[in-house]
């Protein structure tokens, strides 16, 4: 397959770009775009585009590549990719399912106690030395409280099973009821946070999902509550959210995503009931070689004509 030619839209991790270079000829955006010429000429040969959470491919990007085949995402979520132009121009999508589920949901769980517990302040206290002066104040349990998740698909399920465990009650909203289920189901998301005192946000981003949580679903939550969101930057209203937690409208967030990465608000920066990740929910050694391997496995089986492993479209 050393012919075959693959476009990285994006860095990833090394171990991911070797095994791509084992296999294919493989051009990295980020090097070949200030060359417009090289990059005129490779278009008319790029058959895959490996791309990420950050950076997929339009429709524009789509159009330009005349023998495209398959656009394989190092992610689970695909809403960088134009879907509609994919299936139009029969081009195969696969994401990075299930591998990373369990280090989202420790993730989740984990900006959960960090915000309730106040772990990084803690830290920051031992540090300054401002222990030897006193005691640091009270904060609060996590055990006990009640769960509600936005979307129980993988991510959801795995973060309500880990909740369960510190002897939450555990409900959630999603499009439809889950049978197999036997967590409360609320079809109005306003209900849901009306539920509970802490609020995942676990869902994949849609037009409908798009800031789901605004300023109804966080007051409903109220001044007690704290939101995690291990989703997407854009399932919640930002502006709303900063406005809750400087206001005392809400107790705090434990935030992974962004709806602007790598920009973050700046009144975020500065609040001590918050909890900031630079998107790292599945980062761990284990995963990124699982996902990694994932994705050669979805390049193989597209261009050995075998039904990949992942499918989107």
């Amino acid at each position: 397959m050393e012919n075959i030619c693959v476009l990285l839209t994006y860095p990833v991790p090394e171990y991911l770009v070797q095994e791509l270079e084992k296999r294919f000829t493989v051009f990295k955006f980020l090097e070949v775009a200030s060359n417009p010429q090289l990059l005129r000429e490779i278009s008319n040969s790029i058959r895959a585009i490996v791309g990420t959470a950050v950076c997929g491919a339009d429709a524009g990007f789509i159009d330009a590549l005349p023998k495209l085949e398959i656009v394989a995402s190092y992610s689970v979520g695909f809403d960088k990719i134009d879907l509609v132009k994919c299936k139009e121009r029969g081009i195969t999508v696969t994401n990075t399912p299930d591998v990373l589920t369990d280090d989202v949901a420790d993730s989740a769980i984990g900006l959960a106690l960090a915000t309730l517990r106040r772990i990084c302040v803690c830290d920051r206290f031992v540090r300054s030395g401002k222990w030897k002066k006193g005691e640091f104040e009270l904060t609060t349990k996590f055990s006990g409280k009640s769960v509600g998740i936005v979307g129980l698909g993988r991510r959801g399920s795995a973060i309500a099973k880990r909740a369960e465990a510190f002897g939450s009650s555990i409900s959630y909203h999603s499009r439809s009821e889950k049978q197999e289920s036997n967590y409360k189901y609320y079809s109005n998301i306003i209900d849901l946070a009306t539920s509970c005192q802490i609020l995942f946000v676990a869902c994949a981003l849609t037009k409908e999902t798009h800031h789901i949580v605004d300023r109804k679903v966080i007051d409903a939550l109220g001044p007690k509550g704290i939101i995690i969101n291990i989703g997407r930057g854009a399932h919640i209203d930002e502006p709303e959210l900063m406005s809750a937690l400087l206001e005392g409208r809400l107790a705090g967030a434990g935030l992974d995503v962004f709806e602007h990465e790598p920009e973050v608000p700046e009144e975020l920066l500065g609040l001590e009931n918050v909890v900031l990740q630079p998107h790292v929910g599945s980062d761990t050694v284990e995963t990124s070689v699982a996902m990694s391997d994932l994705v050669i496995d979805n390049l193989e089986a597209c261009f050995q004509n075998k039904p990949v492993l992942t499918p989107v479209i």
